[in-house]
């Protein structure tokens, strides 16, 4: 009577966990001039994301243990020490943050620590103060606020007294006397 069709399938095979899994790609999307980066790249050691997306407001604090991406607003702390944050272009981040790395596109209000690498990108607005290993600000970007590098110099220098204290050599001292005693009124 009824055939079964070869193209129709049970629930069982649809449902089937031995496919292979796909994951979305994490690159930068179109930065052209006056385009807007359409998805945003972020390390961490997971690939675990979590999304807050452009309708969402949070406020409070927020901590975890995966990848966090910001396109809503977010009034409060964000500690992802172990992962990155990224902040999209219609995102907006009021607070002091600590993460891996960032990426940053929108909006920040407030101190961003990274233990690695920020990139604040060409459609940024960043109020605040940034301290990483590596910080990169993109042509256009609007930055007010101050950078801390949270690395040793490439090398030392020494100061003028220093190297002369060092040296030991007489011959490059220069002695001077007061000028009022060397003044004798007539």
């Amino acid at each position: 009577m009824f055939k079964r069709d070869k193209k129709a399938k049970t629930a069982k095979e649809r449902n089937n966990t031995n496919r292979p899994e796909v994951k979305p790609e994490k690159k930068i999307g179109s930065t052209a001039k006056g385009d807007k980066p359409s998805a945003i790249s972020v390390r961490s050691l997971n690939d675990e994301n979590s999304i807050i997306g452009e309708s969402v407001i949070i406020e409070g604090k927020i901590s975890g243990s995966g990848n966090l991406i910001i396109d809503g607003l977010m009034k409060g702390d964000i500690d992802l020490e172990k992962n990155g944050l990224n902040v999209g272009p219609n995102g907006r981040v009021e607070g002091d943050i600590i993460v891996m790395d960032a990426v940053i596109s929108g909006q920040i209000y407030g101190k961003v620590n990274a233990v690695r690498t920020i990139n604040i990108t060409q459609h940024a607005d960043f109020y605040g103060e940034i301290k990483a290993k590596s910080i990169s600000i993109d042509d256009g970007a609007f930055f007010k606020g101050k950078i801390e590098l949270d690395r040793e110099p490439n090398r030392n220098i020494e100061t003028a007294r220093g190297l002369m204290l060092k040296s030991g050599d007489k011959q490059n001292k220069v002695s001077a006397m007061p000028v009022t005693e060397s003044i004798k009124e007539t």
